[in-house]
């Protein structure tokens, strides 16, 4: 992509995105994530009235006077968005592909963030860790970060997805807490695909969401298109794999093979809501062919309500 032509949609997006942010639910943001955690202040003196649970035991042995530990409450919030940038992602049957609805997604979380003073991270993923923009605040931070995920491309030979690897790298790079957006289609075994563990045996996604989700406040936002779900009436058609390159032929005139891919597609969303609700993520589920605002404010008033 033309430099000229990236910069043109990405003022496309900021246009767009703020106008999102600052009208629909820029209050809804603070809401749903301010004042979520406790951090660290300071040890005093203790004082009578003060919980006994909070006494710092190591410093009152130490000094011969009882201590306590005190806390605030965080008002300064770090985000970061995991963007799964696989070649699957080039894919769109409406308006728009995939990673171009990945990163108006991330525009507007990152817009959310900058207007509500925190800071906001990238990391890109495939098959490895693509490239990573630690969390910083600022508008012009944001439009990098826009600017990044519109024109990247899978490097040749890294066209698959390794999630469990993304989010373990996660899970020892984030020293502090953080609200960690994951936007990605989950075409993966173990999330939306079939694994081969077994029932019993949690598989290598969930392992490594659960590490990452004991520290981080993690939110799964999916992403998917209208022809991923449903296919139309249009005789034979040739299908690629795009991680893959694996190719195959469909007679989409069969009734039979439509309603299949369709039952498949069903069964593949709910594993993925399934497996997300049993660890207790967040789940936002974005289409190319739907507008994902509301389903943002749908999530941002299910955690205000469950404060």
């Amino acid at each position: 992509m033309l430099t000229e032509d990236l910069m043109k949609k990405v003022r496309q997006i900021e246009i767009v995105t703020g106008r999102a942010v600052n009208e629909v639910f820029a209050g809804e943001y603070s809401s749903a994530f301010k004042g979520r955690g406790m951090e660290f202040a300071e040890v005093r003196l203790y004082q009578p009235g003060d919980d006994v649970r909070t006494i710092d035991w190591n410093v009152t042995a130490r000094t011969g006077a009882p201590h306590v530990k005190r806390y605030v409450e965080e008002r300064e919030l770090t985000v970061v968005l995991a963007v799964d940038l696989s070649a699957s992602g080039l894919f769109g049957s409406v308006s728009r592909l995939k990673s171009e609805q990945a990163a108006e997604l991330c525009a507007v979380l990152a817009f959310a963030a900058t207007r509500s003073n925190d800071k906001a991270g990238l990391m890109i993923f495939t098959d490895r860790v693509d490239h990573y923009i630690p969390p910083a605040k600022g508008t012009h931070h944001v439009l990098r970060i826009v600017r990044d995920v519109l024109g990247f491309e899978p490097a040749p030979g890294h066209r698959g997805t390794d999630l469990p690897m993304a989010l373990s790298h996660l899970s020892r790079v984030l020293k502090k807490r953080a609200v960690v957006f994951v936007v990605s289609d989950f075409l993966v075994p173990g999330a939306a695909l079939p694994s081969k563990e077994t029932v019993n045996t949690p598989s290598a996604f969930e392992t490594a969401l659960k590490l990452l989700a004991r520290r981080h406040d993690v939110i799964a936002c999916s992403i998917d298109d209208p022809r991923e779900r449903a296919l139309p009436r249009a005789g034979l058609v040739e299908l690629e794999d795009a991680e893959t390159g694996h190719r195959f032929v469909l007679d989409t005139s069969s009734s039979a093979v439509r309603k299949r891919f369709e039952a498949e597609a069903l069964a593949r969303q709910e594993r993925l809501r399934t497996r997300l609700r049993r660890m207790g993520i967040d789940h936002v589920e974005v289409a190319t062919d739907r507008p994902y605002v509301y389903s943002l404010i749908e999530l941002f008033k299910r955690r205000e309500g469950r404060r």
